[in-house]
């Protein structure tokens, strides 16, 4: 009961950002029964498309980060994004802007719902 009590309980100055920012402080292991991974890439260059590309034909899920990009040149994020959506459709994947600086890319079988919840 102790331990449902000190889980339950209010803390006083939690620090919730650097709680978030350290979820994934435990050391990374490869996880070798997993069937799939959810890989963060950021998108900056040519060669990153081939990567997103190569990930989700793997089966895997990526969360693209394109806030660098996005701030600095338009121009290319659209060329590169396009590059990707092709790709990603070539093998019957999916693909959808999920905040103002991510992108979530998915294998062929993993489709994304992307009308919004009205409520």
């Amino acid at each position: 009961m102790a331990f449902l009590e000190k889980v339950l309980r209010k803390e006083e100055g939690i620090d919730i950002e650097d709680f978030l920012n350290n979820l994934d402080a435990d050391d990374e292991t490869i996880y070798e029964e997993a069937d799939a991974f959810v890989k963060p890439i950021t998108l900056a260059t040519d060669a990153d498309v081939e990567g997103v590309v190569s990930e989700a034909k793997a089966g895997n899920i990526i969360l693209l980060n394109i806030g660098d990009l996005s701030r600095r040149n338009a121009i290319k994020l659209k060329e590169l994004v396009t590059k990707i959506k092709s790709g990603v459709d070539d093998i019957n994947g999916d693909i959808a802007r999920i905040s103002q600086d991510r992108v979530l890319v998915t294998p062929s079988k993993v489709k994304i719902i992307k009308k919004k919840e009205t409520q």
